[in-house]
């Protein structure tokens, strides 16, 4: 994929976008990125600092030391056995209820790495060139503002942010920085995808008009069951893992991990859905839908969940493609016949079967048409060849070349796979999704203004008040 400098990224930015008046501000001193600023050269290591280290963060953190040129300076976490990295220490409640997202830490580190309990501290490191952000979605914007004001390069996780107007702010940020910035959406670092998102543009299966997509994940009856507020074991800093949410008393189901079920910190959409949407707004090389439509809810999951165990939204594009999202957590079996992802085109199928491949299945033809096949049907597969590679010298995780890409551009200075605009422009979609299903009505979205045209109740739900110390 080509790259672009970020000079001439910033160039094409402006004048395709209308910048929202809006920042983040912290009750706190504030840092100079001047101070900070240090020259990388293609030998060096880049020294990174880790900002939520469970289960996700975990994950990130191994495919950075699987980089040669990768230091790992700092980690941070308001969980102290996730700092030190002993299993021993996390409560064993955690380890019964949900056994696969407690990481078995134990890594052995070449070099001395700093624990924080508070991210600000670890920005203050003069030492620390770039950070990732793997914390719960609520604190990605400040974190990621934050990090950008102390001159640290950033990649920071999906969903970039927990509301639109959020999205916005981290970008004028960055705007007004010299910071590299990406995010985490892994199917952007795919070979494969990078050659559909060139290809189906062009017309390889001619004009697209339809596009579905879903999570499945049958949690009946129980879901994530139901608990009464409590203390928060001694070592989790609960008040700090709010941050600019309101005060809730502490709940087992709720961190870690069991957040992504309650809409105050996440939902399913946010989660899972942001990877199938953003593929398919890459794909069908659009900026955004004007109109988004959802129905759902908690029908009969019967636990403290706050999202739906049931929904379906509907996208409707200026091109005229109209693309489905359903999510469904109280059954099973996909809606897309093969893969993840159907993309109908007037002369082909697309079945997205995963990073490494894909099938197209020519379209059939319809009344009164005297046509045969309008294309070739093609089957589209990257070889294994063995650690952790594929036949087209990449990755076979997608998520390794977000972040091999990610140190290139730490040093090189270009724009990542994944810029703050693309991340915010998808994220954008499970938020709309999220808001027509609160308000009840079909959104028309203008997303010059990034405002909906037809409902203010709407709107209303752009952005949130943030507790105070932290303010937005």
């Amino acid at each position: 994929m080509e790259k672009e400098s970020k000079k001439t990224s910033r160039r094409a930015f402006l004048s395709q976008t209308g910048m929202v008046a809006a920042g983040l501000t912290l009750g706190a001193k504030s840092v100079s990125a001047k101070s900070y600023s240090r020259i990388l050269g293609a030998n060096d290591k880049v020294r990174v600092g880790f900002i939520g280290v469970g289960n996700r963060g975990t994950q990130v953190m191994h495919e950075f030391m699987n980089e040669a040129d990768c230091e790992v300076a700092a980690l941070c976490d308001v969980y102290e056995p996730y700092i030190t990295r002993d299993r021993s220490k996390v409560d064993p409640r955690y380890i019964e209820t949900r056994p696969r997202q407690i990481p078995k830490m134990g890594e052995a580190f070449p070099n001395k790495v700093d624990r924080y309990l508070d991210y600000r501290q670890l920005l203050e490191d003069k030492s620390i060139d770039a950070v990732y952000i793997g914390t719960p979605d609520h604190w990605h914007a400040l974190q990621t503002i934050h990090s950008i004001e102390a001159g640290k390069d950033v990649l920071v996780e999906k969903p970039l942010t927990k509301s639109i107007h959020e999205g916005r702010a981290i970008i004028k940020a960055w705007e007004k920085s010299n910071q590299v910035a990406g995010v985490c959406l892994n199917r952007r670092g795919s070979g494969t995808y990078q050659k559909l998102a060139q290809e189906i543009p062009a017309g390889k299966i001619g004009k697209v008009t339809f596009a579905v997509s879903n999570h499945v994940s049958n949690m009946y009856p129980s879901g994530i069951g139901k608990m009464k507020p409590e203390r928060p074991p001694k070592d989790f800093n609960w008040d700090m893992w709010l941050g600019p949410k309101p005060y809730r008393p502490y709940q087992y189901n709720i961190a870690p991990y069991m957040f992504r079920w309650w809409e105050e910190y996440d939902n399913q959409v946010l989660n899972n859905g942001v990877h199938s949407l953003d593929l398919i707004r890459w794909l069908l090389n659009e900026k955004a839908p004007v109109s988004i439509t959802s129905l759902g809810g908690r029908y009969v999951v019967d636990d403290d969940r706050t999202i739906p165990d049931t929904m379906q939204t509907i996208f409707e594009f200026p091109s005229g493609a109209i693309v489905t999202f359903t999510q469904l957590e109280a059954s099973s079996g996909s809606l897309v016949r093969q893969g993840f992802l159907e993309m109908r085109g007037t002369d082909g199928t697309l079945y997205a079967e995963g990073n490494n491949g894909y099938k197209i299945v020519a379209t059939s033809k319809g009344q009164f048409q005297t046509w045969d096949k309008l294309m070739a049907e093609e089957e589209y597969v990257v070889k294994n060849v063995g650690n952790g590679k594929l036949s087209d010298g990449s990755y076979a995780n997608p998520g390794a070349n977000i972040v091999r890409n990610f140190l290139d551009c730490v040093k090189s200075r270009e724009m990542p796979l994944v810029s703050l605009e693309e991340g915010h422009l998808s994220t954008n979609m499970a938020h709309l999704a999220t808001i027509s299903l609160h308000v009840g009505q079909t959104l028309k979205w203008d997303a010059e203004k990034e405002r909906v045209v037809n409902c203010e109740e709407a709107n209303d739900l752009l952005s949130y008040e943030y507790r105070k110390p932290w303010s937005l």
